[in-house]
Order: C-alpha cells, then structure tokens, then sequence
C-alpha cells in the first residue's frame, strides 16, 4: 500500500473525534475501556481520539484522516490490521459457530501449537484477558506453595493483588495489600530484600524498558528455586515478539508459569496460562479457574492462523529488523535536535 500520510501544517481535522468524546463525557468513566488508549495519552486538540479502521500499519479515524499506528492496537496486532488469513480463518469459524455447548477441537489443536512453540509450556489453559491469566497463574503458586505473599515487577492488570502495590489502590482490601510487594528490575538486592519463606511466586515482565544485566533472569529464577516460590513470566508485551518462543527463548530462561495474551491472536480476545505440568494439575480439581469464553472458538481460530503465521514467516525477526530500523532513524533525529537525552535504547544487538 502506498504511503497516503503527509504532515499537515495545520493539523488534522478532528471535528468527528471531539463530537463523540463530547457525548462520552459523563457516559463513560475515563472516556475509555483501556487506560492506554484513552485521550489523556495524546496531545488534546491535535491527535485522533476515535478510530474507525484500519488495513497493515495504517489506521483511519472517524475524521477521515490516515495515520501509520506504531502501537498497533496497543501490542495486539502481531501481524497488522485486517490480515487476510488470520480474518479468513475467523470468518471460515463463525460460519461454523461462536461458542459452544461442549469443548471445541481448537482447544486442543491450539494448545499442541503452542506447546510446539513456547518452551516450559507442558500444559496450556485460555482465559479471555491478560489479567485473567496473571491472577490465575498468582491463585496457582499460593495453591502449590501454600503460600500467601506476591512480588510483582511491571504491570500484571487490574486485580487486586497487582494494584494494590499501584497509586490507584482505593478499593483494595488492606489485608491484600500487606500481601502484595514490589521490587526493582534488574535488582537483585530489591528481590532478596523481600523474598522470604511466605513468598508465593514472583512475577514479573521478563523485559519492558531495559534488557535483563548480569543474568538476572537466571539469577531471578535461582533465587525462587532456592527459596520454594514459583516464578511466573508476564509476557503480554515479549511473547510472540522476542521470538517465536518469548522471552524465555529469548533469554534462555524458563520460568514455572507464563502467561501470554496481545500478539498471540492479531487483535482477537484471548489469553493463555501456560507451564509446569504438574503445577497446572492443581487445575484439575483443587484450583477454579473456568469462563465460559474460554474455548470462544472465533479467538481460537485467530490465535492457530497467527501463530502459524509467526512461526512460518519468520515474523519475530522481521519485527526485530523494523524495530531496529526505526530506533536508529528515531536517535539520528534526536542527535540531530539536539535531544540525545531522549535517546532510544536497544533490548537486543
């Protein structure tokens, strides 16, 4: 597709955007369902605020306006907007159905894939967000260690064991708030300080603003492994990104559960719980962990074309080229400004 995006002097028309968040004042708390989408992120009064849609890298708002997304959909769209054979394998399902009355042979046929793809994955259960995925993998460890405390590095969702290390705990229960701890990435004198005997699990984004020094991801998992808790990997971001595997093939590392949602499915609501068997036994009988759009076939069907996609276009590598082409463009501009301090750095080379 041609490039149709051309700065405009005067900025974009954005009459349409502003009606309609007129009407969501007072409608909808915080103008948006995700935080990092709403109008607070952008520059009031010159960027889009409604999108309409959107075909590759490109998106259109409802002003008409065509923009190049670097989000893509705040990290969903592995693939692009509108991808023909993911959108082919959705319509192909929904001729067949949406949700059934019994499982689906996606369940399984997903599941072999991404224990093909994912090291560590031996068992595989769905969900339909990342927090939902998180917190199970967090109601896991404090089963399996019979444990009670959480320490957490990143942003895990919105439970109340993760926000109530945040500035937004209103609503947390003191009592889960004594439980829940945060420490510092790349620190290890930040784990061990809080890292005791009552510590369930360890959770943590495996890389988000930094690569990992030292070896501490494998320092991170030695330190569990000694102590008895279980140290779960948050991959929304890494998984399907880094590498076909994650983080944990990135990096070498496996951790006891992982959790993966955003690049998996190209924009379709899934998340996946995966890791040690015999962790995610407790699954079986002693832990609940149900929904029932868990086996919601449309985001299955998505989530088996997008990681075939993944897998046999070598996409991870061509992101690590893209995303290496734009870093260095992006720093000569800065140096060139004058703005080196804005500088930005590499997770990988």
């Amino acid at each position: 597709m041609p490039n149709g995006v051309r700065f405009n002097q005067d900025y974009p028309d954005i009459r349409r955007s502003q009606e309609l968040y007129a009407r969501a004042g007072g409608l909808i708390p915080a103008y948006t369902q995700t935080l990092a989408k709403g109008p607070a992120q952008y520059v009031r009064g010159v960027a889009p605020i409604y999108l309409q849609r959107g075909k590759g890298a490109h998106v259109w708002d409802v002003d008409g306006n065509e923009f190049i997304d670097y989000q893509m959909a705040i990290g969903p769209l592995s693939l692009g907007y509108a991808y023909e054979r993911v959108d082919e394998a959705i319509r192909a399902q929904l001729a067949d159905g949406i949700t059934f009355s019994m499982m689906h042979p996606l369940e399984v046929e997903v599941a072999e894939l991404v224990r093909e793809v994912v090291p560590g994955a031996e068992s595989v259960r769905y969900s339909k967000t990342g927090c939902d995925a998180t917190s199970a993998a967090v109601r896991l460890a404090r089963a399996w260690t019979g444990r009670d405390k959480v320490m957490c590095c990143g942003y895990h969702g919105w439970h109340d064991w993760y926000i109530a290390v945040t500035d937004r705990n209103r609503g947390i229960p003191r009592a889960v708030e004594e439980l829940s701890y945060t420490f510092g990435y790349n620190d290890m004198d930040s784990v061990r300080a809080a890292l005791d005997d009552d510590v369930a699990c360890v959770i943590l984004e495996p890389a988000t603003f930094e690569a990992p020094r030292d070896g501490f991801l494998a320092e991170l998992a030695r330190a569990c492994r000694e102590s008895g808790a279980l140290l779960v990997f948050d991959e929304m971001w890494t998984g399907f990104r880094f590498a076909l595997g994650g983080a944990q093939e990135a990096f070498g590392v496996t951790a006891d559960l992982a959790c993966f949602s955003k690049a998996i499915a190209n924009g379709m609501p899934i998340s996946v719980l995966t890791g040690r068997r015999d962790v995610m036994a407790l699954l079986d009988q002693d832990v609940f962990f149900f929904t029932t759009f868990g086996g919601e076939a449309l985001s299955l069907a998505a989530a088996a074309a997008t990681i075939r996609e993944l897998r046999d276009r070598r996409v991870p590598e061509q992101l690590a080229r893209q995303g290496r082409k734009l870093r260095e463009g992006y720093n000569a501009i800065a140096a060139e400004v004058g703005a080196g301090w804005t500088r930005a750095v590499a997770l990988f080379d």
